[in-house]
């Protein structure tokens, strides 16, 4: 039989082998595919400056039901006690997106399936308990407040855009946006604290990451970007 102090070495080696938080498990379990998504499809290739105007307005027209989708799914459940931690309003970005898709009178642009199939899978997530959606609230928006940042710079250089047509990457609510994603982290570590799910959880932003992936390289394609 083990002793005690066996037995406490175990159950220690156990927790520090775990992942110290929901927000670290989902970097863990994401980190590859976010390289993956950055060296991409339609993505690369805005980071490396060799999109087009029409592919970028294709870009919006595809995000824009995934984001109405998720702001819809985070509202629907602001009021339950896990999730309303994370609703956030100042993030919402598709009455943004509309501003820069009629910049760009983007009306004729087709919807890919990918995006289809991307609104379901955030429809999914909103059934139940609604948990599974801190991880699309995590791959979005944190995104958006990240390296969403680096790409506006590229897109005003890369395709000598006027601010009115990106507005996608401006947040006017907030002051801060560094001293804001540190508090959003925190907010949602709070959920995560408050939730089970954290595997279920973990493995949802794996599938976001993948259904971006997906939908960029469809978009590539579709933009006639392949090289």
């Amino acid at each position: 039989m083990l002793d005690r102090v066996e037995l406490d070495r175990i159950e220690t080696a156990g927790r520090s082998a775990r992942p110290a938080s929901l927000l670290q498990a989902m970097r863990e379990r994401t980190k590859t595919l976010h390289v993956t998504a950055e060296r991409t499809g339609i993505v690369a290739e805005l980071l490396r400056g060799r999109g087009t105007r029409q592919a970028y307005a294709l870009l919006l027209r595809n995000l824009l039901p995934v984001y109405e989708t998720l702001e819809a799914e985070l509202l629907r459940h602001q009021g339950t006690p896990v999730m309303g931690r994370i609703v956030r309003p100042e993030l919402h970005r598709s009455a943004a997106i509309k501003l820069d898709l009629a910049w760009f009178d983007a009306s004729p642009l087709p919807l890919l399936p990918e995006a289809i199939a991307y609104v379901r899978v955030i429809q999914e997530a909103g059934a139940g308990s609604a948990h599974r959606l801190l991880a699309h609230a995590y791959t979005r928006y944190l995104g958006d407040l990240s390296g969403g940042q680096i790409i506006k710079k590229i897109l005003a250089r890369s395709l000598e855009l006027r601010p009115e047509a990106t507005s996608f990457y401006e947040f006017p609510e907030i002051a801060d946006i560094p001293r804001f994603k540190d508090d959003y982290r925190d907010v949602l570590e709070q959920a995560g604290a408050a939730m089970a799910e954290h595997e279920t959880v973990v493995e949802e932003a794996a599938l976001a990451f993948e259904m971006n992936i997906t939908l960029s390289q469809a978009l590539q394609e579709a933009a006639g970007l392949r090289t």
